[in-house]
């Protein structure tokens, strides 16, 4: 008796763990298709950009953030970002429309940080951090990007 209950469990253990690790693969397989496909729509519009003329560069100047302080912290702390977003002929002018935007997004990204982790982060990083507020920022309006990329032209932090 207590040899057909422990093969019972077993059994009902292995079909539990073979459940979930196929449901596991089957939801991995779907973010990862959509993962492919939104990174190829990328790759699509970069290559589509590329086409357009060569690369126009606008700079978005004197973007100031006050940081977060930490517990104990009395001094204010500021940051100072000069951005250069790549854009082309034919969207330049939508992009001039939409530096105010551009602004208020890089403000509502780079005020989250504290001063701890501002002087720890590369340019790449505060770089990689914007374009990804950016993207996110385009996709929720549901408008297109007039720009490819956003750079930092100058960055002080006090």
């Amino acid at each position: 008796m207590n040899k057909k209950i422990i093969v019972a469990i077993a059994l009902v253990v292995v079909v539990g763990a073979a459940v979930a690790g196929g449901a596991f693969w089957y939801m991995s397989k779907d973010a990862h298709a959509e993962e492919t496909s939104a990174d190829g729509k990328k790759a699509a519009k970069k290559e589509e950009k590329k086409k357009e003329g060569p690369p126009k560069y606008m700079t978005v100047d004197k973007v100031i953030i006050m940081l977060k302080r930490q517990p104990g912290d009395t001094s204010s702390h500021y940051m100072s970002a000069d951005l250069v977003i790549t854009t082309d002929e034919k969207t330049e002018k939508q992009a001039k429309e939409h530096l105010p935007m551009l602004r208020s997004v890089a403000v509502r990204t780079l005020s989250d940080l504290t001063m701890a982790t501002a002087q720890t982060m590369t340019i790449d990083q505060f770089a990689a951090a914007l374009n990804k507020a950016f993207d996110e920022a385009y996709e929720h309006e549901g408008l297109d990007k007039p720009f490819t990329d956003v750079m930092i032209g100058k960055l002080i932090i006090e």
